[in-house]
């Protein structure tokens, strides 16, 4: 092959999914069932007085969400498409001179929920790839304006000079100073070297931590803690920006002469009286601040706990943006996030490994993906608020800016660009950066993207190329979901609303897509009316289902035995363990019943003006005691919150439900008449199995992860005057 021939080829494809056909036949099946559920509710609802009618009613409404809600889903499984990057052509065709610069952007918030030796190893990480060193720019956005931040990322760069080298020499992966001293064992003196001084640092950085400041004799040791002062708060302090490592300087070498990357700390300016727009505030400022500083033409942002796992995960990246053919119509290529400290079968669901492989997937059949807020790589013209169409860069012009400004002019130009005023009668939030307004600013601004004619990438490497921090309490869990969910349902309530914004811009499918998540929230209704129906009728001996002798069953079983025999094998060929498929199908139930149902209340309560929209962060520390449970796999209740309450009652009554439905088909001597509630009691027992863990915590467990007392007393209470309410009818 010539040259010249080689140089055509492209540097990434695209793979539409196998096997789609049959899956349309299979899919057409179950919708032709949904529509004869429909038609029997429809056809048979209870006359004006008869006993249960407001509860049939309720049941129809219900399936009609639920059938609605499984169209959008097939949206995403119509077809799925995959990319394929050829990082080896990339190497061949750019040499390192002419490879475009990055920079990397890590968010942390808070020293006490998100642990500065925790943030300054995902720095350590971003600073390792193996990519010309002076073509990376890494800043870390401390919105808690801690001095404990500041002088962890102080000793981490001391750190760097000679855990840099040492990654490329002997090419270690994951380049996590954490995870590899833990992983592995070396007798190698240099190995053993690198990790006492990790140690070293860990210890002095803790220390620190504990003590809750900064000593007077450590804050004479850089001239950064000026900025900070007794009155420095975590929501009141000024703009600081520090240049700790000035990657133009070439002098800013390890000590064996390696050349490092450009390290920057931003804590952007912050009082009670201003918004300050959460993570979205953040981004923006980094956007401003890197655009002065070093301005590369690609962003990858990451949040505190999302560490990178491939040193060679930027190049891939790269193959999609600069691709000939297609890759100046790309804006952003977002990795999956996936986490190191999942459990064998993923108790809490968290690792998404389905919607991961063919949901994301099959909004990439779209041209699109999901926009997920960290592991994501940007075009910075995309992100700052440029339409595809006004687009003309030309491809592969990626020369470095040449900048003579002094590292302190560069940083007093910088403070103007984060202080609080900057953005008022500006476009910030708005036509530019991230979009203000809503909780999960990153999904919205991923749609804003798509409408402006840019296309995107899910892109599922063969070895993750970041790794996180999963949840390990379930309360935990529930208020990360709440955030996740009522953020989302904002969206679609919003001016932004997929079907409204994206009307003309993107393609109805994509529009769809959007919406499986975005209408997680409003799902919880028809789930919770699921839940609480069923079983009050059964006390009452209210039939809600046909007999199990009528044709009419028919539909109902298929519907849900086709359904739940394709969620298994989806999940089991995307990877999960049969008892994985089986715990999500328990935490399903219990973030739709709890998480997502209070994130619904959040946005109606917002809409209807009696609260302000708040972003809650996610405790990253973990008790040992419950890192225990988690690890050996046993969910932790252990929480007085109304979610818990709610998730025992809910359990309790499909039990009282399923006891008294149970005795009255034995005790009834008519079998033609009970047997109108075999179906009810089986929508009943469903739910008691998926109940198991919850029914262990209330009457069988010991440990600290049992139900507390009161939540034990209120769920009886609750769920016993429910059934005597429905004995009563």
């Amino acid at each position: 092959m010539g040259e010249q021939e080689g140089k055509q080829l492209p540097l990434f494809e695209t793979k539409e999914a196998r096997f789609r056909l049959v899956y349309k036949v299979f899919a057409s099946i179950i919708f032709a069932a949904i529509c004869w559920i429909w038609v029997y509710r429809l056809t048979n609802i209870p006359g004006a007085g008869e006993q249960g009618r407001w509860a049939w009613i309720a049941l129809s409404m219900s399936e009609l969400a639920f059938g609605l809600y499984w169209i959008l889903n097939q949206s995403v499984r119509w077809r799925i498409v995959n990319h394929y990057p050829f990082t080896e052509r990339l190497t061949h065709r750019y040499d390192d001179d002419k490879l475009p610069a990055v920079d990397i952007f890590v968010c942390t918030a808070d020293p006490l929920l998100e642990p500065p030796s925790m943030v300054i190893n995902t720095v350590l990480s971003a600073m390792s790839y193996n990519y010309p060193p002076e073509k990376l720019s890494v800043y870390l956005s401390d919105d808690g304006g801690s001095e404990i931040t500041f002088y962890a990322l102080l000793k981490a760069t001391d750190f760097s000079k000679h855990w840099l080298p040492f990654c490329r020499r002997f090419k270690i992966e994951p380049r996590l100073p954490e995870a590899c001293f833990a992983g592995h064992h070396s007798d190698d003196k240099e190995w053993l070297s690198i990790k006492k001084l990790y140690e070293e640092m860990k210890s002095q950085i803790e220390t620190v931590e504990k003590m809750g400041k900064v000593s007077e004799d450590l804050r004479k040791q850089h001239k950064g803690f000026s900025e900070w002062n007794s009155k420095t708060t975590k929501q009141d302090h000024q703009s600081i920006v520090e240049i700790i490592i000035d990657g133009r300087d070439r002098n800013a070498v390890a000590d064996d002469g390696f050349q490092l990357p450009t390290l920057v700390y931003m804590a952007r300016e912050k009082h009670p009286n201003h918004p300050h727009h959460f993570k979205a505030g953040a981004m923006n400022a980094l956007i401003r601040v890197s655009s002065e500083i070093s301005n590369a033409p690609f962003i990858l942002n990451l949040d505190c706990d999302m560490y990178s796992n491939n040193a060679d995960a930027m190049k891939e990246a790269l193959c999609f943006f600069m691709d000939e053919t297609k890759g100046h119509e790309i804006s952003y290529v977002q990795f999956p996030q996936k986490y190191d400290n999942i459990t064998k079968n993923d108790i809490y669901g968290s690792s998404f490994n389905v919607s991961n492989k063919i949901g994301l997937a099959g909004i990439c059949g779209y041209g699109a993906a999901l926009y997920c807020g960290t592991g994501c790589f940007h075009r910075r013209e995309s992100i700052t608020g440029m339409h595809w169409k006004d687009y003309n860069e030309k491809p592969n012009n990626y020369s470095k800016r040449e900048d003579k400004r002094s590292v302190q002019e560069l940083i007093d130009a910088s403070k103007v660009l984060v202080d609080c005023n900057y953005e008022q009668g500006t476009l910030w939030g708005k036509e530019m950066g991230l979009v203000y307004g809503v909780s999960v600013e990153d999904i919205c601004t991923g749609l804003v993207i798509s409408c402006r004619g840019w296309k995107s990438i899910h892109y599922y490497p063969e070895r993750n190329a970041f790794l996180g921090v999963a949840p390990t309490k379930l309360d935990t869990v529930l208020v990360q979901h709440k955030r996740w969910s009522g953020g989302m349902f904002q969206i679609f309530f919003s001016k932004y609303c997929p079907f409204i914004y994206g009307f003309r811009k993107i393609k109805l499918g994509m529009q769809m897509g959007y919406s499986i998540y975005l209408l997680w929230a409003p799902l919880s209704l028809p789930t919770i009316c699921y839940i609480i129906v069923p079983p009050i009728c059964l006390l009452s001996g209210i039939p809600l289902f046909p007999q199990l002798t009528s044709l009419w069953s028919i539909p109902f079983a298929y519907a849900f035995l086709a359904n739940t025999a394709y969620s298994l094998f989806e999940s089991l060929t995307c990877g999960d363990t049969f008892k994985g498929w089986w715990n999500f199908q328990k935490i399903t139930l219990i973030r739709r019943t709890t998480a997502h149902f209070f994130g619904f209340i959040d946005v109606m309560r917002k809409q209807l003006g009696l609260s302000e929209t708040k972003f809650d962060i996610t405790d990253k520390t973990v008790s040992e005691d419950t890192l225990k449970r988690y690890e050996e796999e046993v969910f932790d209740f252990g929480s007085s919150s109304t979610m818990f309450t709610m998730i025992a009652t809910f359990a309790l009554l499909n039990l009282f439900g399923f006891i008294g439905g149970l005795k009255r088909v034995i005790m009834d001597l008519d079998f033609k008449s009970s047997s109108q509630l075999i179906l009810q009691i089986v929508v009943c027992a469903v739910i008691v199995m998926v109940n198991k863990p919850v029914y262990e915590a209330l009457f069988f467990r010991n440990d600290n992860g049992r139900f507390p007392s009161s939540v034990v007393l209120k769920s009886i209470l609750v769920a016993s005057l429910a059934c005597c309410f429905a004995t009563l009818f």
